[in-house]
């Protein structure tokens, strides 16, 4: 099935949530419920003011696409129902949730760089907690309307992994709390 590419990027405090993002109930309509035409080329979106709703057009990572049947070929059970399935591993049950090791997190999927232990911190809900990625362009934000509340979504933006959710609370300098499963990520420990 074809994915919508088209992300908008919030690089704005948690006040930015109120912006206009993609809507997963509604792909392939901008907010206006005009049809967006399907592209071969990756483009991203970045909001740049919460005022604003013009948008910057980037090209994104490279992609890392495979079939479904390769994803559940590489990835465990569980792994592939967390990013491939938008699924949550249970809280406190992660592997990487109360990690302390100084190192780096990867995209279990494609093995892109996403986060660091140093802006990992303890935020007591469960899954590790980041207040920063090692690059923004290296995510995808989505509005998730799901469990009936209004989220963001975070994914992978080279293979489109659910990675987890934003939210506000984080600690300076950013104020965002990026909430990650355990199982969509890989942590290598810094020798």
């Amino acid at each position: 099935h074809h994915r919508l590419r088209m992300r908008q990027e919030m690089f704005l405090p948690p006040a930015a949530f109120d912006c206009h993002v993609n809507n997963r109930q509604n792909k392939g309509q901008n907010k206006e419920g005009a049809t967006i035409p399907p592209s071969n080329q990756s483009s991203r979106c970045q909001i740049l003011s919460p005022a604003s709703a013009s948008c910057k057009i980037q090209k994104m990572n490279k992609r890392v696409e495979k079939s479904e049947q390769e994803w559940r070929d590489q990835l465990t059970s569980e792994q592939y129902h967390v990013t491939r399935e938008a699924g949550t591993e249970r809280a406190f049950t992660g592997m990487y949730w109360n990690e302390k090791r100084t190192g780096e997190y990867y995209c279990i999927c494609c093995n892109q760089l996403l986060f660091r232990s140093a802006t990992k911190f303890d935020s007591g809900c469960g899954w590790p907690s980041f207040f920063a990625a090692v690059d923004r362009d290296r995510l995808a934000f989505i509005e998730d309307r799901s469990l009936g509340m209004r989220r963001v979504e975070v994914q992978c933006a080279a293979c489109d992994a659910h990675l987890g959710h934003i939210f506000p609370g984080g600690p300076a300098p950013t104020g965002l709390r990026y909430c990650i499963n355990s199982a969509s990520l890989q942590f290598k420990a810094e020798d």
